[in-house]
């Protein structure tokens, strides 16, 4: 073995090559499916993963608005917001947040699936989120 030409290979921004996924959320648990996105959108296992840059596929999640929880979560899960001002305190449950926007019930597990840091931004922007099956990405997948 000849240790002059092992050497660690340091990814390039030219080596990432981003590919199109299509996850159908109809009837499966949220959370689970949010953290294979994740996975997903920072390219965990591509062969040339490195954590300091930007090496996920474009998703493309369809069905959200038939996505399933567990438990209790549709009355118990809260979600919560303030606007800043005095009397700007909002509080949906899960169940009021899926008849509201489904689309965003995805993207904010997703969001909380991944790193928080200045990665997060462009990785959320390859996550396509659609309420039912249509979709206008069907050019990007290959049959």
């Amino acid at each position: 073995m000849n240790l002059e030409t092992l050497k660690t290979y340091a990814t390039k921004k030219t080596d990432i090559k981003r590919t199109w996924h299509l996850v159908d959320l109809k009837g499966k648990i949220l959370g689970r499916q949010a953290s294979r996105i994740a996975q997903l959108l920072m390219g965990k296992k591509k062969p040339y993963f490195a954590p300091y840059l930007d090496c996920g596929d474009y998703v493309v999640a369809i069905n959200a608005g038939k996505v399933a929880v567990t438990g209790r979560k549709l009355k118990q899960k809260k979600y919560q917001r303030h606007s800043g001002y005095p009397g700007g305190f909002k509080e949906l449950t899960l169940k009021q947040m899926m008849v509201k926007d489904p689309r965003k019930v995805v993207e904010l597990a997703v969001k909380g699936m991944l790193p928080k840091n200045k990665l997060q931004k462009p990785r959320l922007r390859r996550l396509k989120v659609a309420v039912d099956e249509k979709h206008p990405y069907r050019d990007k997948f290959k049959i």
